[in-house]
């Protein structure tokens, strides 16, 4: 089966006043569009983030959950999850996101993707939810959904087919990196295996390897 969007989902202003988060506005509430919607170098034209310091930007420019990891929660949480409930910009079906091999390279649309890492879960997250203990269930499931980088602008609508045009050898992928960072030290020398990694992520990697001597 070919992969495709699900939906293109656009953040709206939401008052993010939870327990933990600095007070501000937040883009985390992103709503399905009906159209497509251009892909520029630093995220979506229209949607909404509030905090730039720690969201949006070259690496993060655009935010992918798939569909199938979306309904595990539904049950787990006994309620629906709509499209962009996971602050998504791009939800997918048929596309194996947790295996995808960091620097792999997307055509979806008009757009060529290039897969970068994996989200962090934080408390906007779970205070957008509304479930206290989220992040360290979202850890423990480790469907982190993956951050992808721009390397040609270009439209993206609900139904494009996303197509892999190229995967690195190295084999390295979102829910190794995830887990690497979270639940599997050992995983850690992978990570320096990995082109196309963001150098932060890197360097993290570097000093935990030199920390455990």
């Amino acid at each position: 089966m070919t992969g495709r969007v699900a939906a293109v989902n656009l953040g709206i202003v939401t008052e993010a006043q939870w327990a933990g988060d600095a007070s501000g506005r937040s883009g985390i509430d992103k709503r399905p569009v009906d159209g497509p919607v251009l892909i520029r170098a630093d995220g979506l034209v229209g949607d909404f983030i509030g905090e730039p310091a720690h969201h949006g930007g070259p690496d993060q420019a655009v935010y992918v959950y798939a569909e199938e990891d979306a309904a595990w929660w539904a049950g787990e949480l006994g309620r629906a999850v709509r499209p962009g409930g996971f602050g998504e910009n791009l939800t997918t079906y048929a596309v194996d996101v947790t295996g995808a091999v960091i620097g792999e390279q997307w055509q979806v649309g008009s757009a060529l993707l290039q897969v970068t890492k994996p989200r962090t879960p934080c408390t906007t997250f779970a205070g957008f939810w509304g479930v206290p203990d989220l992040i360290k269930r979202f850890t423990a499931r480790a469907l982190p959904g993956a951050y992808l980088r721009v390397l040609r602008e270009g439209e993206v609508g609900p139904g494009d087919p996303v197509e892999v045009v190229e995967r690195p050898a190295h084999g390295v992928t979102i829910g190794e990196v995830f887990r690497a960072t979270s639940l599997e030290p050992e995983l850690l020398p992978r990570l320096l295996e990995a082109e196309g990694l963001p150098e932060p992520l890197r360097e993290k990697a570097r000093r935990r390897l030199t920390s455990r001597g």
